[in-house]
Order: structure tokens, then sequence, then C-alpha cells
């Protein structure tokens, strides 16, 4: 037949379900989503209508990458305003809420303001639930008072700024999940601040154990400001010792956290009690990973530990029932590392898995004296079935 086949072509693209291109859209970079928009008419402002945004720029003496808008070089004080001002376009273009935003710059240059008034504009929107900051400059970034504004988060992760919580805010009430990375805050202000957020489940601080130490009563405030944490991270912070000089060891914390399942502690390692403290105050934990750090610039003497606990007599009460998974990582087979992995062994019935990452100053004679010792322990493992692996530090 005459002119069967021709006529207009479907416009396969354009037809695509709305919930359809929006998942296509969230997994490209926000710059190849831009250029979407010359597909066709219909697809002209379809990137305007994104859930996710995220801005990535990494500046230094050499060049500019803006990964996720676009690629800028040259003059850098020019260059990272022209990244600046192509965030806000992308912003007003915006004829959708925002439910996920992220941005991580890192600048040699002063932006702070400009960068104030981009979460200004975000603090009008109450539907993000997702918000990424990560800003490395010259100084610390001073989070404006706008920021506080974001009440629909349920996922906060900031880095390298300051955290200053006004008297008067009332916190996050939907935050489930906060993560602090070098984020300057005092510990007043940190418990503060957690107490307003009552639906809190994931914690993750990190901080350099240099400049921030947790004594015991930090840590009975921290408990009592996440009642309902599942998900406990500490790393780099440097917990001071719990036990020191006594005879009543471990110690367990005037209170209890019967939801933690989940907790990564990566700590300097100077007393077994500090760890023991905070796992004897979690009846029901699945997993436990401790980062090991020893900080040789305190006064830690690695040779005599003349107070070591016997396993048989002074751990009897530990609860590690519903322990499933156990990991340490840089370990350097110390007297009381392996006392730590023998308490584990002894006390955890249900146990699956075991791993242990040696450090690199740990001999192969070493190691095996280890596995000896593990292998011929007083008392025998609680679960005989679990797997037990030890690998070297790889770099």
């Amino acid at each position: 037949m005459k002119g069967k086949g021709k006529g207009k072509r479907r416009d396969r693209i354009s037809a695509l379900p709305q919930d359809t291109i929006e998942k296509i859209l969230t997994y490209m970079p926000i710059r190849d989503a831009v250029r979407t928009s010359i597909l066709s008419r219909k697809w002209r402002y379809y990137w305007t209508s994104m859930p996710k945004l995220a801005f990535d720029v990494n500046v230094n003496r050499d060049a500019m990458v803006a990964s996720s808008m676009v690629v800028l070089s040259g003059n850098e004080e020019v260059d990272i305003y022209k990244f600046v001002n192509a965030v806000f376009h992308v912003l007003l273009l915006r004829r959708a809420p925002i439910l996920e935003f992220s941005f991580h710059v890192i600048i040699e240059t002063e932006i702070y303001s400009e960068i104030d008034q981009i979460i200004l504009h975000l603090s009008k929107d109450n539907n993000i639930k997702k918000f990424i900051f990560k800003i490395l400059g010259i100084d610390s970034y001073l989070l404006p008072r706008s920021f506080f504004s974001l009440q629909g988060l349920e996922h906060l992760d900031l880095s390298y700024c300051i955290f200053e919580f006004p008297l008067m805010n009332k916190g996050f009430s939907r935050l489930k999940n906060l993560r602090f990375c070098e984020v300057d805050i005092t510990h007043k202000m940190l418990f503060r601040f957690l107490t307003n957020c009552p639906l809190l489940e994931e914690f993750t601080w990190a901080r350099d154990y240099r400049s921030t130490v947790l004594t015991e009563c930090d840590l009975v405030k921290l408990f009592k400001c996440l009642p309902l944490v599942q998900v406990l991270k500490i790393h780099k912070l440097y917990i001071k010792d719990l036990g020191a000089g006594s005879s009543s060891m471990p110690h367990k914390l005037p209170i209890s956290l019967p939801h933690l399942k989940v907790l990564v502690l990566g700590v300097c390692f100077l007393e077994l009690s500090t760890v023991l403290c905070v796992i004897n105050s979690s009846p029901n934990m699945e997993k436990i990973k401790v980062e090991i750090c020893w900080d040789h610039d305190r006064q830690c003497s690695l040779q005599t530990f003349n107070n070591l606990p016997d396993i048989q007599e002074d751990y009897l009460g530990i609860n590690l029932d519903h322990l499933k998974e156990l990991e340490i990582t840089n370990f350097h087979n110390h007297v009381l590392e392996m006392e730590f992995v023998k308490l584990i062994m002894v006390k955890s019935p249900v146990l699956k898995k075991a791993r242990i990452e040696l450090h690199s100053h740990v001999s192969v004679n070493e190691e095996v004296k280890m596995l000896r010792c593990l292998l011929h322990m007083p008392i025998p493992r609680a679960s005989p079935a679990a797997s037990f692996t030890i690998e070297r530090r790889k770099y």
C-alpha cells in the first residue's frame, strides 16, 4: 500500500511514564540531566522536577572540577562563583519539591555568604528529607540560622563546619539518621541538640580524638539523648579510661540502650574496660566493630598491665546472647586486645562471623602464636561453628 509506514514516528522517549523519567534522571549527574532538555519539548523541563540534587565541586591550586554540574577551569575565584551561580540557577528553575540535597565543595576562596544564600533558599522548602553538606575551606563554615528551618529532615550528614544550635530552636523532630564528621560543636550543645531529635535511630560522630575527650559522665549523657538508637558509630574520639585502678570490672553505665544493635567504635584502646563499658550497656547487640588506634603521644605503657581481668570471674555478667558479628581492624596483638577477643568468643553463643585485620607491624610468628592461643583457650568458644578469619591490613 502506498504510503504504508509513512506518517508520524512514535516518540518512545516522550511516551515514558512520568515516574520512570524521574528515576532515569535521578541516576544521572545534574549536568547530563539538564542536557536532556534538548531531547524533545516534553523533556525540556523534566529535569526541573528531579527530587534529588547533588552538587560536588573540588577546588585546589591546580584546577577545579564540578563533576555533577559543569566543568570549569581557569581562575579559581571566578570559577567557584560561576559554580555557585549555577547552583542558584538550578534552584530557581525548580518546579517541584526537593527531597534530597547534597553539596560538597573544597575551596580556597571566601564564598561563605553565597553559600548562606543557598541554604536560605532551601530553608523555605519543608519537603527536604535528606541533607548532605560537606564544605572544606580556609576556615570552618558557620551554619546560618536559616539551616535550622529545615524541619522536614530525616537524614542529616554534616562535615567540616561549625554547629551552633540556637537556644529557642526545637531541633529536628523527624530526624532518624545523623552524621557529624569534624563538626565543631561543644558537648553541651551536642547533647541539647540530640535531646531535640527524639526519633534518632542512627548516629555517627567522628572527630579528632586529640581535641575531643569523652568521660564516663559524657557517655551517660550521650546515651540518655539516644533512647531509640539502633546504630551508634564513634570514630577518632578519645574515650577516657572508665575503670583505671578499679577491681570491679567490667563497668556498666547506669543507663541501657535496649534498641542498639550495631556498635562501631574507633577509639584509643588504652583500657579494655572502656570498650566493655559501652558493650555491657547494650544487651541486644548484634554487631560490634572496633577500629583500634594506639596514641603513643599519651602516657600509655603497653608493657605493664597489672590489673588484667580474669574472664571467668570479672566478665561473668556480660550478656552477648545476640551478637552475630565481630570485626576488629588495626589489630596490634597486644595483651588487652587478645583478652577482648577471648571474651567475645566465650560470651557469644550465636556468633556467626569474626574477622580480625592485623596491623602491618604484626609479624608472621606473632600471627601463628595468636592463632594457637585462640585455638587452645582455657574456656571453649560459645559458638564453635562461627567462621573466624585473620587478614592483613591492605593499603
